[in-house]
């Protein structure tokens, strides 16, 4: 058995667990709340640096009431999400991540967050080679595993679905996160009204859908409910539209959904339709391994580890523009 320690702190969760090759063992999670607006990358660093201890611990307490012969002598390696995301936050959690490490003398794994959430999907979902749509805060991208790494075949081109969510719902008066709030107002609108639709090639663009949508709202408030029900359905038909492409050109049949914004049930409902149309398989993990989560972190860090890649710590400064397909895929054939 392989059992790694996993922390994430890349935006506002911050998440450490302990993952073996079979089970979770034990996680633990403490988020940071803005006062208003988004995230403040000072204040949830601080937030992070202010939890971590307390997190951790909670999260070795609970393995050893699991299992009482539990020990931290037991732990394999240290994985931590070295990008991408947010400067101070990432900085903050590889801080201690290279502690525990160097104080455990176990083995560092720096992991690349959006592939995190991916494997994780996979893990939980048993699915083998999907088409796999990322959408989060800050990312929105349709990637698929080629020749050693895993291949960009479209993704944004401004901002993440998820950000341009937030950015819309904090124009509506609402705190966050957005997401959640825009799609139970969705649930309420009855009119689909007309909105940019933008897909560029393979390529998506959501600055000109929020700001369209700002503007409506502003004209027409009293029409709340049916600028957040269109703007959904145009910004995920946008979504659908380009995983839809990369299936047909890669000539798979599955997708899996990944990432925060994957817990949205229209957005779920869209791609389940799309894959029932073209005779494939749609799938998503639970809610709680969609959004950043220790989980998936200490996940991949096991599955680097098993195939042989470590990170030396001269090589763990943060990445936080850190592309997924900048990462050698060791542990896949």
């Amino acid at each position: 058995m392989t059992l790694i320690l996993g922390l994430e702190g890349t935006a506002w969760n911050l998440s450490v667990a302990l993952v073996d090759e079979s089970d979770v063992l034990s996680e633990a999670v403490s988020t940071y709340q803005p006062k208003y607006g988004g995230i403040h990358p000072r204040e949830a660093a601080q937030h992070h640096a202010t939890e971590i201890k307390a997190v951790i611990s909670r999260v070795f307490h609970k393995a050893q009431e699991t299992n009482p012969e539990f020990s931290l002598g037991q732990i394999d390696g240290v994985a931590f999400s070295q990008g991408p995301g947010m400067g101070p936050c990432l900085r903050t959690v590889a801080t201690a991540a290279r502690a525990l490490a160097l104080a455990l003398k176990r083995p560092l794994l720096g992991v690349n967050h959006c592939i995190a959430h991916i494997e994780v999907g996979r893990w939980q979902c048993k699915t083998n080679d999907p088409v796999v749509l990322y959408v989060s805060g800050a990312n929105s991208q349709v990637l698929a595993y080629r020749a050693g790494h895993y291949r960009i075949f479209g993704e944004t081109l401004d901002i993440g679905i998820g950000n341009a969510l937030d950015k819309f719902a904090r124009h509506l008066g609402l705190s966050h996160p957005g997401g959640p709030k825009i799609e139970a107002l969705a649930l309420q609108g009855t009119s689909y009204l007309e909105l940019p639709y933008v897909v560029k090639g393979m390529d998506l663009s959501f600055s000109g859908l929020t700001t369209a949508a700002k503007e409506t709202y502003d004209k027409m408030p009293g029409a709340r409910a049916d600028i957040c029900y269109s703007f959904q359905e145009t910004a995920f038909a946008m979504l659908t539209e380009v995983t839809e492409r990369t299936m047909g050109h890669l000539g798979k049949d599955e997708v899996l959904l990944a990432g925060g914004v994957g817990a949205n049930q229209r957005l779920q409902q869209m791609l389940q339709m799309m894959c029932e149309d073209r005779g494939g398989r749609f799938f998503v993990p639970a809610k709680k391994f969609l959004g950043d989560n220790g989980i998936m972190i200490a996940y991949l860090g096991l599955l680097m580890l098993t195939s042989g890649s470590i990170t030396p710590i001269e090589q763990s400064q943060v990445r936080p523009n850190y592309r997924p397909d900048d990462v050698e895929v060791t542990w896949r054939e």
